[in-house]
């Protein structure tokens, strides 16, 4: 009997793919939110699948370690035991992007083979494939900006690295979606506009969440709906010469940045909402719209409790899953409003 062509097995691998690069995601928030990032100064892409297995090879790692910034300037107290645990993090960050390449090269291959796959979702695939070997690529550029002067990586090069996470799992998402609904409909390009509009300041305040994170920013202003001494615009928001730096590069600014279009992801939710409301919705569509109301929410509530309770470890992880689980919910709606 002939396969069929994107069947369900192709969804359920693409849908893999997408868990996958969630926890990816969660674990590289762990690996930054405890300064980890910089623990593996190399990369090896076979051998740097086995960790340190004994005492030398872990004074090695360690003495590797030793001989750039973030050790001299920041961590020069760690013993071997705590170095051991921040390369923990990294080093699992590292196995599940390698773990994602070998879960997407290797079924693929087998699909392509075995014929179960559209010329459309090859064209699709190979995009996705190239999606993911630029997330890999940003990965240790990103780690390189660290190596240098700074113990610091850059937060530019962060937020590219973040950026191409979530761009590649809503990506990975489509494809999976245009499979399990192939049929075509009405479209209604107002609202679908209204909803891509939508989709752009969220993907703009995921790149500014990780300005904010890269130049821990969350550390300052530490009161909602204020930021400190009662200001909505605090002065230290402006003061960088020439102004525009303000936004990119004054960590003030970012957060100022970050909380205005907070504002304006919610409105824009609502507006969908309210939209929404006088149409006739299919039950896919009405969950959709559905849950970017209840997550942009929730969202909105963690982002207010992490600046207040200045980013402990667990609400900067939810903060950043809730960030995850919009984009996801906004591609959902997007593709539902859209084929």
């Amino acid at each position: 009997m002939a396969k069929t062509k994107d069947n369900k097995k192709v969804v359920y691998w693409l849908l893999t793919g997408c868990l996958l690069i969630f926890i990816m995601v969660v674990i590289g928030g762990i690996t930054r939110l405890t300064d980890s990032g910089l623990s593996i100064s190399n990369y090896k892409l076979i051998t740097g699948t086995i960790p340190p297995l004994n005492e030398t090879e872990w004074q090695e790692a360690f003495e590797l370690y030793q001989q750039f910034p973030e050790y001299q300037k920041l961590h020069y107290h760690f013993t071997l035991e705590d170095f051991k645990g921040i390369y923990f993090w990294e080093w699992l960050h590292r196995l599940i992007g390698r773990l994602i390449g070998l879960v997407f090269i290797i079924p693929f291959l087998y699909f392509l083979t075995t014929k179960q796959l559209t010329q459309k979702t090859i064209k699709k695939c190979l995009v996705l494939l190239a999606l993911g070997g630029f997330q890999g690529f940003l990965g240790w550029y990103m780690v390189k900006s660290g190596l240098v002067d700074m113990p610091d990586v850059s937060h530019f090069r962060l937020a590219a690295h973040l950026t191409t996470a979530f761009l590649t799992f809503a990506a990975t998402l489509w494809v999976a979606l245009d499979i399990l609904y192939p049929n075509k409909k009405q479209i209604n390009i107002k609202f679908r506009n209204l909803i891509i509009v939508s989709y752009i300041i969220l993907i703009v305040q995921i790149i500014y969440g990780a300005f904010v994170a890269g130049l821990k920013a969350g550390l300052l202003h530490n009161h909602w709906p204020l930021m400190n001494e009662n200001k909505f615009m605090h002065e230290t928001v402006y003061i960088l010469d020439p102004f525009y730096k303000n936004f990119i590069e004054n960590p003030s600014g970012i957060q100022f940045i970050h909380r205005i279009i907070a504002y304006a992801v919610v409105i824009s939710v609502l507006a969908i909402w309210f939209k929404s409301r006088n149409m006739s919705l299919t039950p896919p569509q009405n969950k959709g719209v559905m849950a970017l109301i209840i997550l942009v929410l929730l969202q909105f509530l963690l982002g207010v409790f992490t600046i207040i309770y200045a980013v402990p470890l667990w609400l900067g992880i939810a903060h950043q899953i809730g960030a995850f689980l919009l984009l996801t919910a906004m591609t959902f709606t997007l593709q539902r409003f859209s084929k």
